[in-house]
């Protein structure tokens, strides 16, 4: 059972009340973007309002504005609701569907002296609205005759004046002191191809007059939306009280979810797209469920983070750090253990024998048992991580260094005795002693150790590219207008000499694991294949990104 809020205290009063015996809520995205992580907030609150109170959530699409919609959104949204773990079943609408009537609902508005057609441009609109702190200026064709405006709405319709030349207005109260409710834009005209009505219309309804409609049509108590339309709620009653439906659906506002170090914005989004700042609306540094997707974040995760913000009326900013740790808390219990060198040093067992090459048992997931274990290859030569190595050790560092003994996971305990080096000094490898006696537990005379190090077989092991991705901002928010100066140049670090245990060729593209000491990756699901593996961290193991910044605070 979802925890009580706000909301689910206003729909328990209206069932109480006898107001309502059944909830609809509604999901209405419009379709001119991919959904991100704060589109998943509602879509996780609609829906799931509705499978609580056994009632049923519509999709619906508000395809008001052809100009900037296309199939390929509409597509991608069903596509991400789907794999949210929500599912619409037959209630799938478009506020297109309610074109005739919205129209038909409009010409009504004005037989009753309740809409008027307005030469003024955008502009001259935008100005005669007056401010805050001043009235409105009405229009100087407010005061149009019903019959003039029926015919100008007509023609209109049928195409006879240019984009921008005229617009239908409601007449309501130019002094009010809400600027919503200033005689309002109804209707636009606008000669563009609709995704799906084609050219049938050239005048589309604003967002504000379709949506009360739609709903309405649609039979909504309860229209959730994000707290900018709070302003608009006026709006959206009065069109309903002058409408012909007897439904009166019920506008209830939450603040929506606003993420540290992110961009939440749509336009922005579209434009590090169009910009190529990123490789495209999946990047998985960017906030969209195509970009969390694939980088492995799990629906399950997801869904949690969103129950655990909850919902309330304050806007206000939440920690990246909450949607990591819910990514950890769900994979830690599904995923798989591999074992991954992601900066190889070369290692040779000087005393392993030569072409001898080992199956060790490896655990799957020590969370679950049931996974069982699997076979690791493991032979005289291996590799490393660079970074467990250290020639001079500094305080603390209990990894490997010149006669320092160390575990190798699952295997044997191995001492540096020798080190490589190149003509520049760097160490390009090591040379160790292999105690063959110690294998997966305590030598004979039970010396300890007090690191463990993980490794692959440098002769079975495979090749593989690991994008390291990072905070896609340097800031908690943008704080500039130009918010590209905001974006963290280290956000992605491709590594392309990686080298990863064999099993992971079997891993299907788009499955997340867990690279032991590493963190959570996920095969890349559109670049990774068959003699070219790609991994994507997901996340870390723990919150290295604010370690790192108390480090630099020190």
């Amino acid at each position: 059972m979802a925890a009580s809020d706000f909301i689910r205290d206003i729909i328990d009063e209206d069932i109480k009340s006898g107001k309502h015996k059944a909830v609809t809520t509604r999901f209405p995205p419009e379709p001119n973007g991919y959904l991100h992580i704060g589109h998943a907030k509602s879509v996780c609150l609609n829906f799931g309002i509705a499978r609580q109170y056994g009632g049923v959530c519509h999709l619906r699409f508000d395809d008001t504005n052809p100009s900037r919609e296309d199939v390929e959104y509409v597509d991608s949204i069903q596509e991400d609701v789907r794999w949210l773990g929500f599912d619409w079943a037959d209630k799938l609408f478009y506020a297109s569907d309610y074109f005739e009537k919205i129209h038909d609902y409009a010409v009504e508005l004005i037989r009753r002296g309740k809409a008027y057609v307005c030469d003024l441009s955008t502009e001259e609109i935008r100005k005669s609205r007056g401010s805050f702190t001043e009235p409105g200026k009405e229009s100087p064709y407010r005061g149009r005759s019903v019959e003039e405006n029926l015919d100008l709405f007509k023609r209109m319709r049928a195409g006879e004046f240019p984009d921008g030349s005229r617009v239908l207005r409601a007449k309501i109260d130019m002094a009010s002191p809400n600027m919503n409710l200033r005689d309002p834009v109804l209707y636009r005209i606008k000669k563009a191809s609709h995704h799906r009505t084609g050219d049938k219309w050239c005048i589309y309804p604003m967002y504000d007059f379709a949506h009360p409609i739609s709903d309405a049509i649609e039979g909504i108590t309860h229209s959730i939306c994000t707290l900018e339309f709070e302003d608009h709620r006026p709006l959206y009653d009065w069109t309903l009280a002058e409408g012909p439906s007897p439904c009166r659906p019920r506008q209830i506002e939450f603040a929506r979810l606003n993420l540290t170090y992110t961009l939440m914005s749509k336009r922005k989004l579209l434009d590090l797209v169009e910009q190529k700042l990123v490789s495209g609306w999946d990047d998985p540094r960017l906030p969209t469920l195509r970009g969390l997707r694939r980088r492995g974040c799990t629906p399950e995760a997801i869904r949690e983070f969103c129950g655990r913000i909850g919902v309330t009326k304050f806007n206000s900013f939440t920690e990246l750090e909450l949607l990591e740790n819910c990514l950890r808390d769900d994979l830690n219990k599904r995923a798989l253990r591999y074992m991954a060198v992601l900066k190889p040093l070369k290692v040779v067992l000087d005393n392993y024998p030569e072409g001898k090459v080992e199956e060790l048992d490896a655990i799957n997931n020590p969370e679950d048992p049931s996974t069982g274990t699997r076979k690791v290859p493991f032979s005289r030569t291996l590799y490393i991580e660079a970074d467990d190595f250290r020639e001079v050790p500094p305080p603390k560092f209990h990894r490997l260094s010149p006669g320092r003994e160390v575990r190798l996971r699952y295997g044997y305990l191995i001492k540096c005795v020798g080190a490589v080096k190149d003509s520049s000094g760097n160490v390009v490898e090591l040379r160790c002693a292999c105690d063959l006696g110690s294998r997966g537990g305590s030598p004979a005379d039970g010396r300890k150790v007090k690191a463990t190090l993980h490794w692959v077989c440098a002769e079975r092991s495979l090749p593989a590219e690991v994008r390291l991705y990072d905070r896609l901002l340097l800031t908690l928010q943008p704080q500039d207008e130009d918010f590209r100066k905001c974006l963290n140049p280290k956000s992605l670090e491709a590594l392309k000499d990686c080298r990863v245990e064999p099993a992971l060729a079997q891993l299907k593209p788009g499955t997340t694991c867990q690279f032991e000491r590493q963190g959570y990756f996920c095969a890349d699901s559109v670049d990774s294949k068959p003699g070219a593996l790609v991994f994507n961290r997901t996340v870390t193991l723990r919150d290295t990104w604010a370690k790192l910044e108390a480090q630099a605070k020190r």
